[in-house]
């Protein structure tokens, strides 16, 4: 009983929380972690910033260390897994925020901290700038942080897991 999350085009928000949560609560079960699930959605997209998340998760609970080890990565593995038993195609990938106290919006908006700063020193150095490798998603970020930053453009280089954003400097 496969409920379909999109439809014309636009995510049904009630319909994705919903198969979300089944998925979490399916996957928490079979690991034997102590997770609770807190789920919101978004009111409207209207007004929100470009790609902006609607459906929003936060596990939390005693095992959460599981999922926040080596940098988050079983926690960014359990949304991999979310987007493919919710049939999500890439573009509605950002469309869904997983979280674990809270740790991937703290990183999240130490990744647009950076971004300034190093479009910053970009802007002074008139220098070309690279970031540590780093996912589509977090590179997104970077790349909408600075999209109205006077002076700078940045593009994504490299393949796989060392792609990476590079800040230049515009040209006057």
């Amino acid at each position: 009983m496969r409920k379909e999350v999109v439809r014309e085009g636009k995510l049904d928000r009630a319909a994705a929380a919903e198969a979300l949560r089944e998925f979490l609560q399916t996957m928490i079960r079979a690991g034997g972690l102590d997770l609770q699930i807190s789920l919101r959605t978004s009111e409207s997209s209207r007004g929100g910033e470009e790609g902006a998340a609607e459906v929003f998760a936060d596990l939390d609970g005693p095992d959460k260390e599981i999922l926040l080890a080596r940098g988050g990565e079983v926690l960014k593995a359990l949304e991999h897994l979310a987007f493919r038993a919710l049939r999500l195609e890439p573009a509605f990938h950002e469309k869904i925020h997983l979280d674990c106290g809270g740790y991937r919006a703290l990183r999240f908006e130490e990744l647009r901290m950076t971004a300034r700063v190093a479009a910053e020193r970009v802007q002074a150095s008139q220098q070309p700038f690279s970031l540590n490798p780093m996912s589509s998603r977090e590179r997104r970020i970077v790349h909408l942080a600075l999209k109205e930053f006077p002076g700078v453009r940045t593009e994504s280089v490299g393949t796989g897991e060392e792609r990476q954003v590079v800040i230049h400097p515009v040209k006057k």
